[in-house]
């Protein structure tokens, strides 16, 4: 039931952030990879990769004064290197990079991997998506949006385990604050009295629950798994403080890649 973020997920922001050194590969920076090393009158001579005494070119003084790659500590070439302007260059493209690659990750979308079943046949075992976390604060969130969360205590309560406050689950909105919700006539679902067109669930609930009314501050969510999720119908009402976002987009693996079907979509299919 529940998502996690693996190291690996970090692989798009790394790559993000590499580009960063793209412009590294224009033809016009033909010196790219140069390393300076120290001659008598300082830094002045150039070593080209690969690193070897005989890519010493002419711009280093006589060579009796000149320090070849050979003799030089690896302190002395990360030195030299460190010293290289088209290095400085590289070190601030791919800090801006990085930076902003971080901070896309943390304040506007991030990586999600599923690892479960309870969402089927929306997202597979092994799915990965993009979890965005901004469009809330103008677009209040809906039934029928797939939002990420972290659990409520409720659950934590439920299931007796305090480490599940650092994991973080997936489930679709179902009903809003105010809603009266019912699961019934063979698992349809009925909000304010109306069935629910739901052609996203893997198959019809065989329980019966409710009616309630959605508390001030909440929404009731529900997997598209109905019969194999550990969700509000068991555990009760998510305050919405506790929605991390919206999925949106599930881009691995790419054969199911896509948008998330939202509330939207469904309205308009109805």
């Amino acid at each position: 039931h529940f998502l996690v973020m693996p190291l690996s997920r970090l692989i798009p922001v790394v790559l993000a952030a590499w580009c960063g050194f793209a412009h590294s590969f224009s033809p016009k920076l033909h010196r790219r990879g140069v390393w300076l090393y120290p001659s008598k009158n300082g830094y002045g001579g150039s070593v080209k990769w690969p690193l070897h005494a005989s890519s010493i070119d002419d711009n280093g003084g006589d060579d009796d004064d000149e320090k070849g790659l050979s003799d030089m500590s690896p302190f002395e070439k990360v030195q030299a290197w460190l010293k290289d302007p088209e290095t400085q260059e590289d070190f601030k493209s791919y800090g801006t990079s990085l930076a902003l690659a971080l901070l896309l990750r943390f304040l506007v979308v991030e990586p999600r991997f599923i690892p479960s079943l309870s969402m089927y046949p929306t997202f597979d075992i092994g799915d990965q998506l993009a979890v965005e976390k901004v469009s809330h604060f103008v677009r209040p969130y809906s039934r029928n949006d797939v939002v990420v969360f972290t659990p409520p205590q409720s659950f934590i309560d439920l299931t007796g385990k305090t480490n599940y406050k650092k994991e973080a689950l997936i489930k679709r909105i179902v009903a809003t604050e105010g809603d009266s919700v019912e699961v019934k006539d063979r698992g349809t679902v009925y909000v304010n009295g109306v069935p629910q067109p739901e052609p996203f669930t893997f198959e019809k609930a065989f329980y019966d629950f409710g009616p309630v009314k959605v508390p001030p501050g909440c929404v009731l969510v529900l997997g598209d798994n109905r019969n194999h999720s550990l969700d509000g119908h068991i555990w009760g009402f998510l305050p919405v403080e506790n929605v991390i976002g919206r999925a949106v987009f599930k881009y691995w693996p790419v054969w199911r890649a896509g948008p998330v079907e939202s509330a939207v979509a469904v309205i308009e299919g109805a």
